[in-house]
């Protein structure tokens, strides 16, 4: 998710030479990083007197406990952006002061190809001019939401963060199900993801316009729509299992939050 951010601020405008990578293994950088890009082992390497405008921490949540209390130095001028799962506002608070100005963003990976969403919930210290740049760097990967209850970021978790693997598994079962009405298996793979990808567009591209008259403008009655739609409507099974599936994703998020 880190190397997406970069990736879309680079496409953004942003100068190389303006960012720094904090990065002890050569692995997890970007095959195709900037040379105008400064990297650097670990954060001894930069200079006390550095004065960053942005400090994001794209770790995994385990190990931020130990990566964010040197950043401290920097709380005076910086503002702390962090895309961890279940690392709240106060815990960076307690990380890094709790003067330090603090965004907690909960991106997901279609940030890859520009099309994410990330949502953002910001802690006093964060004015107003931090929190518009702020955006329009998290815009630079797709849309951006701000939400004022922080408790709302495991629903968030649950929708959009993990939401792209039930869309992959979505097109994995229609694969699966194409196969079983006989279909060769790289046809119903194409069939599947082909028609998984561009309803997505299609519904980018209607704007506002309501999931469910994008659906009932595909379903003619008594037509073959329809006889789907009456299994997965019928007594509400899909939404019931969806419901189910996203309520324990949002319990296992707050469970790591602690």
């Amino acid at each position: 998710m880190g190397g997406a951010l970069l990736g879309g601020w680079l496409d953004q405008g942003v100068a190389p030479q303006s960012i720094t990578i904090v990065e002890p293994n050569d692995d997890a950088l970007p095959p195709d990083l900037s040379q105008n890009i400064i990297r650097c082992r670990t954060i001894d390497e930069i200079a006390n007197h550095a004065a960053p405008e942005i400090i994001l921490f794209a770790v995994k949540p385990q190990v931020m406990d130990d990566v964010a209390p040197p950043y401290a130095r920097f709380a005076a001028g910086a503002t702390y952006l962090s895309i961890a799962a279940g690392k709240t506002i106060s815990d960076f608070e307690s990380l890094l002061g709790r003067g330090a100005a603090i965004i907690r963003v909960m991106p997901n990976t279609p940030a890859a190809v520009r099309r994410g969403i990330s949502v953002a919930i910001a802690n006093a210290a964060v004015t107003d001019g931090l929190r518009a740049r702020a955006g329009e760097l998290l815009s630079a990967v797709g849309e951006v939401a701000w939400i004022d209850d922080e408790g709302l970021m495991d629903a968030v978790t649950a929708l959009s963060g993990s939401g792209p693997a039930y869309v992959f598994h979505l097109t994995e079962c229609m694969t699966e199900a194409g196969i079983g009405l006989g279909l060769p298996g790289d046809l119903a793979a194409a069939l599947a993801r082909a028609t998984v990808a561009g309803s997505g567009e299609l519904m980018r591209q209607s704007g506002d316009q309501a999931a469910a008259s994008l659906r009932r403008n595909v379903t003619s009655p008594g037509g073959t729509t329809e006889a789907a739609l009456k299994v997965l409507m019928g007594d509400d099974a899909l939404q019931k299992l969806m419901t189910e599936a996203i309520q324990a994703a949002a319990d296992r998020s707050r469970e790591l939050a602690g």
